[in-house]
């Protein structure tokens, strides 16, 4: 028998390669995991329970923003948000328990609720036992990347975590960090809370995966219907506690102007970084320094060693890191087979519920620009959502597209949007660019009155740049 212990079965990276080995003849696995309720951080304090809460902050946004309603927008019930989160935080988490522990009923199945901790590179403890593996695989997640700035030490913050278990919210706040975290917490904050924000971005504009319009969009969207400032290119310098109890932030712009920030609370979406700490890679040949992962998802120090997820720092994103983890499953049986372990493929498709979700971005494939850094000469069209009166009845009129096509062939290149609804439009798109499709081919017919309008328009401006 081949033996596969994997180190954080719960998560959605190591569940992933649990489901995929479970069936395959003559592979033993040990299931370790200390996590409790179980689930992950997606299930646990991403991706699903935020949405739980913007959606609630989504509603008051619409009823609020829409001048056709009369009288004082509703409040929104921060208790009963978290209750309703927690109820269903529980359910989730406990469907991926079940599934972990009914494989662990099969007899070459072991779970172990516990902290696993490398002896040597073949050998785990967990549980009081030792495992010798044939292969490992390392799916710990990540945690709270707190940002090495002078005082922040001596000043309370809040992470995103925190921010899904609040049922009060001060006046106002800063928040450092405006990557998927803040983009996605800084409008609840404001809709849900009623707080004055300062959202510190180091960059010329948010979003900087996007072509630019699409960050200056996001921004004016940010700026015009909350109470939030964005002040850019900017960096934090250092922290202090007034003498009121509130925080003072202190920022350096480009120029080498200075300012400070005061608010009542702190809040911290600086991203996050790779759990590594505890797991005694030190008794091992591995080390995490660098770009310590292959694109075949084996550790660079150590064939037998696989890391998946955000452990291994290449992309923490939910649907990669299952790819990962279907990635490591195939390869780890194509080793034990002889035959050569294959990189994982990704083609870029990001969602983030930016605008409370109302005005999602998403992109799928490439921008105009990574299309050019790629080589390829391309034909693109941009619409506004405004163009299309659809959006305009529903009144959500904000946003716009874009799409990249190569201009030898007519092949979809990519795709981004951020208007009402184009985390649904990521699905379509991804079935274009992953089976490269000719824009010429894609039918120009929407069932009126539907967004997709929007993505016609841009197909037939695509097309007409063509020769007949």
């Amino acid at each position: 028998m081949t033996h596969v212990v994997i180190i954080g079965a719960y998560g959605s990276a190591g569940a992933a390669v649990a489901g995929d080995l479970v069936d395959e003849d003559g592979i033993e696995l040990t299931l370790i995991d200390n996590g409790d309720p179980g689930g992950g951080l997606c299930i646990l304090e991403g991706c699903m329970p935020s949405k739980e809460v913007l959606s609630a902050a989504a509603h008051r946004f619409q009823a609020r923003h829409d001048h056709r309603l009369t009288g004082d927008p509703p409040d929104v019930d921060l208790e009963a948000v978290v209750e309703q989160k927690d109820d269903h935080t529980l359910g989730w988490a406990g469907h991926r328990r079940d599934s972990i522990h009914s494989m662990a009923e099969r007899e070459d199945v072991e779970f172990v609720h516990d902290t696993a901790t490398f002896v040597d590179d073949h050998t785990v403890r967990a549980g009081g036992e030792e495992y010798d593996a044939d292969y490992v695989v390392i799916a710990t997640g990540s945690s709270v990347d707190v940002p090495d700035i002078p005082g922040i030490e001596d000043v309370g913050f809040m992470t995103s975590a925190d921010m899904l278990d609040a049922t009060e919210l001060p006046d106002s706040g800063i928040v450092m960090g405006f990557g998927y975290i803040g983009m996605e917490m800084a409008p609840y904050l404001a809709e849900a809370g009623g707080m004055e924000l300062t959202v510190i971005e180091h960059d010329e504009r948010p979003i900087d995966e996007a072509d630019p319009a699409f960050g200056d969009e996001a921004r004016r969207i940010y700026e015009d219907n909350w109470d939030i400032e964005i002040p850019t290119n900017c960096y934090e310098c250092g922290l202090e506690e007034t003498d009121d109890g509130s925080v003072r932030l202190h920022v350096e712009f480009e120029d080498g102007s200075e300012t400070t920030y005061e608010a009542d609370q702190l809040f911290c979406f600086t991203g996050r970084r790779p759990t590594v700490e505890g797991l005694g890679l030190e008794n091992t040949s591995i080390s995490v320094e660098g770009d310590w992962v292959r694109d075949t998802m084996q550790t660079e120090d150590a064939d037998h060693v696989y890391a998946v997820g955000d452990v291994n720092g290449k992309e923490p994103i939910l649907h990669v890191a299952k790819e990962q983890g279907f990635t490591a499953a195939e390869n780890i049986v194509r080793q034990e087979a002889g035959g050569d372990p294959q990189p994982y493929e990704n083609v870029h498709h990001h969602v983030i519920f930016s605008g409370l979700g109302v005005y999602p971005f998403a992109r799928v494939g490439h921008t105009e620009a990574s299309a050019d850094a790629a080589g390829y000469d391309v034909v693109a069209a941009t619409r506004q959502a405004s163009d299309d009166g659809v959006f305009k009845s529903k009144d959500v009129p904000e946003g716009l597209s874009k799409l990249v096509v190569d201009a030898a062939d007519g092949t979809v290149l990519g795709w981004q949007g951020l208007h009402y609804h184009a985390d649904s439009f990521a699905k379509m798109l991804q079935i274009v660019v992953e089976n490269g499709m000719d824009v010429r081919d894609i039918p120009d017919r929407a069932y009126h009155p539907t967004l997709p309008e929007n993505f016609d328009g841009l197909v037939r401006d695509c097309v007409a740049q063509f020769e007949p």
